[in-house]
């Protein structure tokens, strides 16, 4: 039976992770796969996450399943996190623990499957690079609709709202919550009011990928869309994940959240979402949802999280202004003030792939072909080496 298949290619972004760790250059730099780094390099568990893991193992009386909607405290916790505790949409959703934020991508691609097999699932453009994979490989057709504004190095909201005026109703429009990825662009507040009544008007499904709620603005600014949202529109689709503002990368602890006209359809999505996870994986992980539910259940532990990830959201604010101060004063030939400007751990550097070759080839800088580049990997040590690479390949 196997004798029919072919090794695939490597993935882009995991290849260049294994390219960095053969090179023995000492001076590498690796601003290729999207994790988290403290200034030594080091991917870090949180002093919160530790010691709600802690309290886990020492609480911890049973291994037995769970639902296949997952850890109960984790799923309200988590929905009051993203729509504020007092909110009148926790009425008619339901959130379900899902294999990371990827397995809650996948979840929904199922879940648009049976409301709506005919559905084609528009991404922005550019979009995470797993994305049209994702669900292409679910069975669903991806279009892609104008985002950003390469020359400008912005947000195209223009071209973004014509082309969005020409997706039909019952199509799902998937959309970054904050901190976009691959170009760190966010829509602004008003701009989001008008994706909305735009989203309201042609009928279409907003989906939201939520992966870096306190990594942009802050907590409750980054929840500024899905919030928006959930009260304006009857339906939407969110998926969030515990990856990276948690730092809980390989707990695989994500989540799909399902807002409904109204209660009584919440509770058939649930029964629904239910199914589908029983015909995929039955039931999720829940060590990490179940840390996650102590620490935002325990005002001390969530206040050290919400401590230690606005250290490392400001952190990375800093590393955008370093870079753009360095490349600054190397050369004028190229304004990169536009880093300043974005959020999260990903900008585009605005380079060509030949360039991007260069920088690996010849100085051992690894970043993807798109010059999309994780801030995360810059640090006080090796800002200068890279600056001076950056401009050498201009």
């Amino acid at each position: 039976m196997f004798e029919s298949l072919h090794a695939l290619p490597a993935d882009p972004i995991l290849g260049l992770s294994v390219a960095y760790q053969k090179d023995g250059n000492p001076n590498k730099v690796d601003l290729g796969v999207g994790v988290y780094k403290t200034e030594t390099g080091e991917t870090p568990i949180m002093k919160a996450v530790a010691l709600a893991q802690r309290q886990r193992i020492d609480t911890e009386t049973t291994k037995t399943y769970v639902s296949s909607a997952g850890d109960a405290g984790f799923n309200d916790k988590l929905a009051k996190l993203v729509f504020g505790a007092e909110n009148p949409v926790l009425a008619r959703q339901c959130t379900v623990t899902t294999p990371g934020g990827t397995g809650a991508l996948r979840m929904a691609a199922e879940l648009i499957k049976r409301c709506h097999p005919g559905a084609t699932v528009w991404v922005t453009n550019p979009t995470w690079a797993n994305h049209t994979a994702l669900f292409q490989d679910a069975g669903l057709v991806v279009k892609s609709y104008r985002y950003f504004d390469k020359d400008n190095s912005c947000v195209d909201f223009a071209g973004m709202m014509e082309a969005l005026k020409a997706i039909p109703k019952g199509d799902v429009v998937l959309l970054h919550a904050c901190c976009h990825n691959p170009s760190g662009a966010d829509l602004s507040q008003e701009q989001w009011k008008a994706f909305a009544e735009l989203a309201k008007e042609k009928g279409f499904t907003p989906l939201l990928d939520m992966a870096y709620q306190g990594f942009g603005v802050g907590l409750e600014e980054d929840a500024f869309g899905p919030r928006y949202l959930a009260e304006t529109l009857p339906e939407l689709l969110l998926t969030t994940s515990g990856s990276k503002n948690f730092g809980m990368y390989r707990e695989r602890v994500g989540a799909l959240t399902m807002v409904a006209e109204n209660g009584t359809r919440a509770e058939i999505l649930s029964s629904v979402i239910q199914n589908v996870a029983r015909c995929i994986y039955s039931m999720p992980p829940v060590h990490g949802a179940a840390i996650i539910d102590i620490i935002l259940g325990s005002n001390e532990l969530s206040a050290l999280w919400q401590q230690e990830l606005a250290e490392m959201r400001g952190r990375i604010h800093d590393l955008r202004a370093l870079l753009v101060e360095k490349l600054h004063a190397r050369q004028d030939q190229k304004d990169f003030s536009f880093i300043t400007r974005q959020y999260g751990m990903f900008s585009f550097l605005g380079i060509s792939p030949e360039q991007v070759r260069r920088l690996k080839e010849e100085f051992s800088v690894y970043m993807v072909d798109s010059s999309r580049m994780n801030l995360a990997g810059i640090n006080h040590q090796n800002a200068d080496y890279l600056a001076d690479a950056i401009v050498k390949v201009l």
